[in-house]
């Protein structure tokens, strides 16, 4: 469902946080979103800004769930089939997210946020960006934006990735649309990794129905019920942006970025602005959970794999619990080397049974600590590809991040060997007959 029939549902069942006095987008706000622990909140009455903005929506799996009008049960396979058959989006000739259309841009009007004393300035941290390779076509991905002016952003563009070559291929100008209060479809697609030419928006599509749009100034197509689209064009200009928090809860730095120009903003009548937390849980589900169904797939091709939590705890990045099915004594460590391939940003991982659940630190622990040995059950890989954003690994400038990785078995052996590898419990009873 689309964001507004999401925020209805959450109204009905009183699970919106609706802030009626005044609030500035100067710390202040980004506070009382992190107090709620990013539970669902809307702030009606924005000192800054005419337009009401939204929180906390995309924060658990179980919003995420209940937002597609799914099952926590049938998130991970219906991720996996919308990745590897995704769905062309038809086009419609009128869209909500066109009702209004602004020429005279004029970014101060939004409520631009302050998160934290460390930022480079007010930034946006909730909106997917759509651009055009000149080879393989339409692109959707995440990147912050730093205001500068009334009608400038600077961008940050990941080196070698999908925007920063595209922008190669054009000589260092590029058409983009940029869109906010996006379906949870339509953000989780923006977060995960394609194959090079594969259109993110045929993902989404394939999660729920996404009709797309043309843009009014660029040469575009953009999900036709979000909130605001801002069209404009990545310039060779550059530009310093930062400092701001990342993935993992620590400031990133300064880099000289492009400055985008905006040239024209459509937004629906009365808009929401949809807002998220830097290094918090929404920033972590969206960012870690499209990685969830391609360890999956990747373990299923050596052994039977049950289920997959990239872990909160490890930034919703670097750490990763596979559950599986063991019926082969190396299947622990065939599993560890398929999860690595399937996210190869992957610091750490841990194999576990079917009887342990993932979602709990405490029986994962359990099982490291009652199935783990680590002479014998630990892989550990030296000088690895690795992630920028793991501070303790080698970011060198100019190479790529390297780390050193380590799998856990912490799978139970299949012969018993006289040692009792299974919990004990308590006999079920209804306290209600008690009490």
């Amino acid at each position: 469902m689309g964001l507004r029939n999401f925020i209805e549902q959450l109204q009905k069942t009183n699970e919106l946080t609706k802030i009626t006095k005044p609030v500035s987008t100067e710390y202040e706000m980004a506070g009382i979103i992190a107090a709620l622990g990013e539970k669902p909140v809307m702030f009606e009455n924005v000192k800054e800004s005419s337009i009401p903005v939204v929180a906390g929506l995309v924060s658990s799996k179980d919003l995420i769930c209940r937002s597609m009008g799914i099952t926590k049960e049938q998130l991970l396979p219906k991720l996996l089939n919308a990745i590897e058959h995704p769905v062309a989006p038809q086009m419609v000739e009128k869209a909500p997210c066109q009702e209004v259309v602004e020429t005279d841009v004029d970014l101060t009007k939004l409520p631009l946020m302050n998160y934290t004393d460390k930022d480079g300035g007010k930034y946006i941290a909730s909106a997917v960006s759509i651009v055009k390779d000149p080879q393989l076509g339409r692109n959707m991905c995440f990147h912050r934006l730093m205001f500068k002016d009334k009608n400038h952003f600077v961008v940050r563009i990941v080196e070698n990735r999908g925007t920063d070559s595209a922008l190669k291929k054009a000589g260092g100008e590029l058409d983009i649309a940029i869109c906010l209060g996006n379906s949870t479809a339509t953000l989780l697609s923006a977060a995960t990794t394609l194959p090079m030419g594969t259109d993110e928006l045929g993902m989404a599509n394939a999660l729920e129905k996404t009709d797309l749009v043309k843009c009014k100034t660029v040469d575009l197509e953009v999900p036709a019920d979000c909130e605001f689209i801002l069209e404009g064009r990545i310039t060779k200009e550059k530009a310093s942006e930062g400092p701001f928090l990342d993935l993992t809860g620590i400031v990133d730095r300064v880099r000289q970025q492009p400055v985008i120009e905006i040239k024209c903003i459509t937004h629906r009548k009365n808009p929401i602005y949809q807002t998220i937390l830097a290094g918090r849980n929404e920033h972590k589900f969206l960012m870690g959970m499209p990685k969830e169904p391609t360890i999956y797939a990747e373990v299923n091709k050596v052994c039977q794999c049950k289920d997959v939590y990239i872990t909160p705890g490890g930034s919703s990045w670097l750490h990763a619990v596979v559950q599986i099915k063991k019926q082969n004594a190396d299947d622990g460590k065939k599993a560890i080397a398929a999860t690595f391939e399937g996210h190869k940003s992957l610091k750490h991982c841990i194999i576990v049974d079917e009887d342990i659940n993932i979602y709990d630190p405490h029986d994962v622990e359990w099982a490291i600590a009652t199935r783990f040995q680590a002479d014998k059950n630990a892989i550990i890989l030296s000088n690895q590809p690795g992630s920028s954003l793991d501070p303790s690994g080698d970011l060198t400038e100019g190479k790529k991040a390297t780390t050193a990785k380590a799998g856990l078995d912490a799978t139970a052996p299949l012969i018993s060997t006289g040692k009792g590898f299974k919990k004990v419990d308590y006999v079920k009873v209804d306290l209600n007959r008690y009490m």
